[in-house]
């Protein structure tokens, strides 16, 4: 199982963005707003002592940064401050082992995963959610009875038009299942329009969110995520540090095959 350093179950408190605190709607796949750009440049991810399995060797990635094309490709999802990353260094190297396995099976869910996200119209980097639930497993089974890599309960599932009867379960399916979750998270980000609000409700459902939001008077997840459960707080944390990791993991396999062909 993925560990959450101790430290991360406190509150995190950040600032939230200039103004209102209220994001900018985003649509699927459109560029981060400019804000979040100027906010993320230059934003750096320590990755000490980081031990990964590429190609079958042992590496060593120490102070390796997070590239700007790194942090372009998760900054609808990542924190507001560079400061606020520090989370992302800790999670990654108590995780580290585990990530470097399940990536070495990504390749076939996460093909299944694209595929579907892009046709509808959805963000490929929400794959990374599949990760966090269930490490990519069609088996997994939560305590609570959600199933399958996408953790789906059942009457959730019914009600995005997957058949769960007796033994007859298609939240194992890996495309079915990834068809539903893409379907619910279409509708949550209709309903939020922002990605990190989505992931809060993909995890404690809509209605804590919207509390959230009334009692804080914002729809920015750091400005509200402390009116959250937190265990939704952690949960959308995760996932930005996961997501980091395998685009970190992507870079540094394209440089060595770079490499390899010099």
């Amino acid at each position: 199982m993925l560990k959450v350093p101790v430290y991360l179950t406190l509150v995190i408190g950040l600032p939230t963005v200039a103004g209102s605190g209220q994001p900018a709607p985003q649509k699927a796949n459109a560029a981060p707003p400019a804000t979040t750009r100027a906010l993320l440049k230059g934003s750096h991810v320590s990755l000490r002592h980081a031990r990964m399995s590429l190609k079958g060797a042992r590496v060593l990635a120490q102070d390796a940064p997070v590239s700007l094309t790194t942090v372009t490709f998760v900054s609808r999802f990542a924190p507001p401050r560079k400061h606020s990353l520090k989370f992302v260094d800790a999670y990654i190297r108590n995780n580290n082992e585990d990530l470097a396995e399940i990536r070495q099976r990504s390749g076939r869910p996460f093909s299944i995963i694209d595929s579907v996200f892009t046709y509808y119209g959805l963000p490929t980097e929400l794959k990374y959610l599949a990760v966090i639930e269930s490490e990519l497993k069609t088996s997994a089974v939560s305590r609570v009875g959600a199933r399958g890599p996408w953790q789906l309960m059942a009457g959730t599932a019914r009600d995005l038009g997957l058949k769960v009867k007796g033994r007859y379960d298609e939240r194992t399916s890996f495309t079915k299942s990834t068809r539903a979750a893409a379907l619910y998270l279409r509708d949550l980000h209709n309903e939020f329009k922002d990605w990190l609000l989505v992931l809060a409700a993909y995890n404690a459902g809509p209605l804590p969110v919207h509390r959230a939001i009334h009692r804080s008077g914002s729809r920015n997840f750091w400005a509200l995520e402390r009116y959250l459960p937190k265990e939704s707080q952690m949960h959308v944390k995760r996932f930005i540090a996961t997501a980091v990791y395998f685009r970190q993991m992507e870079d540094m396999s394209a440089a060595s095959r770079s490499m390899a062909a010099l």
